[in-house]
């Protein structure tokens, strides 16, 4: 099997609500540049870049991509350089990609993607499989809460539960005072069964902040503190000063920055993504790497649509030590039954058919590649 082509797409998908946090408070959510890959034996792949302008590490080491840096670079340099590969031979397959671009990872997480969903459907093999197998069968949810009024929060909480989601994320780093008495009434509200975890996007001004508002959290039983501050070093301040585990997404990205973080004992675990680390082959060194220091993740993102989110579930279930409830959307189609809240972010998606969820669990989805269908037509109808 060869690539011989390919086309890529800007979609913007219908949202349940905005969702926003402390480092994007104006960007929406949902408006992601999608790939399609065709082979010589008429199989295709498809695969999902949820990029962003505000998105990157700390001190402008990553830099911010947008859809229209993805369709750039992946039409007029990616996609030409890897054309011709066999989508099996991923280690080529980036090392091409990185001869003609340097860094731009979610261009090239894109065409990760979609490589390995392309050869899983050669192989009549699902994406887990060609990862090195399959540790779980889904992903517990965790259900994120953006900078909303406190009232919506608790209440959206409150729905998010009733259908079954047992941990609760909440986007802090925007008023110190707020982030405290939201989620003390969010214990209050949900009770001590359900999980809580804080997420700070690097958004408190000084680690004594940081400290002061985890410390105070502390007391509510939060289950971890997520990235609270930018920069290495002032996560390692933060990480002993708080008796929670921290955990580290924005400097979190590639495999080196896990041998960072550890030798500063700068985080307890850390967000794996597909995306950060330039693609599935890239994530799985990096997990691997983080299991031999004995950190442990969950699988982060951009709340991608359903062919991003099946690619997260397929690096989940392969990962052993990506144990940790997930921002892993329940993606639905419109008209589908399941929740109306609990993981829902978009009220409709480019796939066919909604993904399973299961006593808090988002199912990983069956079948060979990716194991989603795409509907084209969703794809012309969201399209720019």
């Amino acid at each position: 099997m060869r690539i011989t082509g390919g086309e890529f797409f800007i979609v913007t998908l219908p949202l349940r609500r905005q969702h926003t946090w402390a480092s994007n408070t104006r960007v929406s959510i949902g408006r992601h540049a999608l790939v399609r890959i065709d082979t010589d034996e008429g199989v295709s792949g498809w695969g999902e870049a949820p990029a962003m302008a505000t998105w990157g590490g700390p001190g402008g080491v990553h830099y911010g991509e947008t859809p229209e840096t993805v369709v750039h670079l992946g039409e007029d340099y990616l996609l030409p350089a890897i054309t011709g590969c066999d989508p099996l031979d991923i280690a080529v397959i980036h090392d091409r990609m990185d001869a003609v671009v340097k860094g731009n990872p979610y261009a090239k997480a894109a065409l990760d993607i979609a490589c390995y969903d392309a050869a899983g459907k050669g192989l009549g093999r699902p994406v887990w499989a060609l990862l090195g197998g399959k540790f779980r069968d889904g992903v517990q949810l965790a259900h994120s809460l953006g900078l909303l009024p406190m009232d919506e929060c608790v209440a959206e909480a409150r729905t998010a539960v009733a259908e079954g989601a047992r941990t609760i994320k909440v986007k802090t780093g925007h008023d110190a005072q707020r982030d405290v008495e939201l989620v003390g009434r969010l214990r209050e509200a949900l009770g001590p069964e359900i999980r809580i975890r804080v997420d700070g996007n690097e958004g408190y001004r000084t680690v004594h902040e940081a400290i002061a508002v985890t410390t105070a959290q502390q007391e509510f039983d939060i289950m971890l503190c997520e990235q609270p501050v930018a920069g290495d070093a002032a996560m390692a301040k933060v990480a002993a000063g708080v008796s929670v585990p921290v955990m580290a997404d924005e400097s979190a990205w590639t495999a080196l920055d896990i041998v960072r973080l550890h030798e500063m004992n700068a985080a307890a675990c850390y967000s794996l993504y597909v995306t950060k680390p330039g693609g599935l082959y890239r994530a799985r060194q990096q997990a691997d790497i983080a299991a031999q220091y004995g950190m442990y993740s969950d699988v982060g993102g951009s709340i991608e649509m359903g062919i991003g989110n099946a690619a997260n579930l397929h690096l989940a279930a392969a990962t052993r030590n990506a144990w940790l409830p997930s921002v892993c959307p329940v993606t639905t189609v419109d008209g589908a039954a399941g929740p109306s809240v609990a993981g829902v972010y978009y009220v409709d998606d480019v796939v066919s058919e909604p993904f399973g969820f299961r006593d808090g669990v988002v199912l990983l989805p069956d079948g060979p590649g990716l194991g989603v269908e795409v509907d084209v037509d969703k794809i012309r109808k969201y399209a720019e």
